[in-house]
């Protein structure tokens, strides 16, 4: 097998970009909306208060990866690209990565409580919160998910957040997954189509963002776009897997001109800034309207831009003692890039208020490869659904099903067969000169950044699945 043929299982990281052109029509003229309430839920109880409960554990618990040696794999890959190295099943997570990108809807409430707001800058900042929380997920999510196959789908809907959400791979070469989410009230629309880029540096993994991810407000007539942080996973060849976001990220209000402006801290030498985001709120005329800052790990808070300055000077004059004594201690390690010990606690300025706050995970995740709650339903596949979903959905991906229930070597044959079948289509269509189709997104153009994008083209929730490849 050629190293192009190998690209299915690079390291993987979020980055985005986005899709779609004014297709409102498309969008919530398709409906035949999955009915959950009406479906089993693995014998549990299917709801509670009338909202319906999702699975909060995997099958089996995460395998162990300290058997295996990566160096071999990636030694000859530093500088390079790698979304064509092939990475061992075992460090794989049991999701398609449309499935992680799908983890951007988990803290949907936050686009529901801008949706609800009358003042704009009010508004930007519940979309500035929801645009951290969207990489929030990834902290000690050190697996990486399964590639998606070229013509791979998923959907979501969750009635009780307010959204629906499909997703397909529109692209193998370079690997490109679309997706579309809108409100099932008719509140928002919030879509992108991503492709990281990743490379390795020796220790690490950097992933660098790729395109522009889109929410618009219908209700206000507002959109916004902004690009994800840059995101390194740490120690890939030893020690213990740390993963940091850094960039700066810049949230366009497209219709009023305000604009947020968020720096993800890298690191530094003594890890004070680590998980750190802090940024601002300016309005057309370019006056900062309020501070942004907290951990992407934890919270976000607002103040005041005046009361945010007196603070850190405040601040500043202890820090400076304080590390002058960690600058005679600190000490270089050739070995790992030791992940500094975290400062769980933001230190909150007097007057602030508080935008969003992260879920606790559950007490098992660290078991269960470091997934939310959020993230531990993604897969599931109740007893109805098979009649419902397109045979594209990633929950019908026979390595994906195999890892999650504890069979490492029937994921591996699996995927390696699956990866094999795709390689013979392609050189199928090749052979009869046959282009590629995508089913529900087709190339375009932004219509707030003029850049080009895939652009969903709706109908999908019509449940027309006829002529979808097989691809499992």
């Amino acid at each position: 097998m050629s190293n192009e043929d190998e690209f299915f299982d690079a390291v993987t990281g979020l980055d985005s970009d986005e899709s779609y052109e004014g297709v409102s029509e498309a969008s919530f003229k398709d409906a035949l909306v999955f009915d959950s309430s009406s479906q089993k839920n693995n014998g549990s109880v299917p709801q509670e208060n009338g909202i319906k409960k999702h699975r909060t554990s995997l099958p089996a618990a995460m395998f162990s990866r300290n058997a295996v040696s990566v160096w071999s794999i990636l030694k000859k890959c530093i500088g390079l690209e790698l979304s064509k190295i092939t990475m061992p099943i075992v460090f794989n997570e049991p999701l398609s990565f449309l499935q992680r990108i799908t983890e951007y809807m988990e803290h949907t409430y936050l686009i529901n409580r801008a949706c609800s707001l009358s003042d704009s800058i009010e508004r930007m900042q519940a979309v500035a919160a929801f645009a951290v929380s969207a990489v929030a997920s990834q902290w000690d999510r050190t697996g990486k998910p399964f590639n998606p196959l070229l013509g791979e789908t998923y959907e979501l809907t969750r009635e009780e957040q307010g959204f629906r959400l499909v997703s397909e791979q529109v692209s193998h070469h370079p690997p490109v997954s679309a997706f579309h989410a809108e409100s099932l009230a008719g509140d928002f629309i919030f879509h992108g189509s991503i492709y990281p880029k990743l490379k390795f540096w020796g220790k690490s993994v950097e992933a660098e963002p790729k395109g522009t991810i889109t929410l618009e407000l219908l209700k206000h007539n507002e959109a916004y776009t902004w690009t994800n942080p840059y995101c390194c996973v740490h120690n890939i060849i030893l020690g213990k897997l740390w993963i940091e976001q850094y960039g700066t990220v810049e949230i366009v209000n497209h219709s009023t001109g305000d604009k947020c402006v968020l720096n993800f801290k890298p690191c530094g030498m003594f890890g004070k800034e680590l998980h750190k985001v802090e940024g601002y709120i300016q309005d057309k005329s370019k006056k900062k309207r309020c501070v942004i800052y907290g951990k992407w790990t934890e919270c976000m808070w607002s103040v005041d831009p005046q009361t945010f300055e007196s603070h850190k000077k405040s601040e500043k004059k202890g820090d400076n003692k304080k590390h002058k004594h960690e600058e005679s201690e600190g000490a270089e390690n050739d070995d790992a890039d030791d992940m500094p010990e975290v400062q769980e606690t933001v230190s909150v300025v007097p007057g602030s208020t508080l935008l969003w706050r992260i879920d606790s995970r559950p007490a098992h995740s660290a078991m269960m490869y470091n997934f939310t709650n959020f993230a531990m339903s993604l897969n599931e596949l109740e007893p109805g659904m098979e009649a419902i979903l397109a045979p594209t959905d990633c929950r019908f991906r026979p390595d994906i099903r195999a890892m999650e229930n504890g069979n490492m070597d029937e994921a591996s044959k699996e995927k390696e067969r699956l990866e094999e079948k795709q390689r013979a289509a392609r050189k199928e269509r090749a052979k009869n000169e046959e282009e590629w189709s995508t089913r529900w997104f087709l190339m375009g153009t932004n219509p707030y950044t003029g850049n080009q994008d895939w652009i969903y083209t709706g109908g999908y929730f019509s449940r027309n699945y006829q002529d979808l490849p097989d691809i499992y």
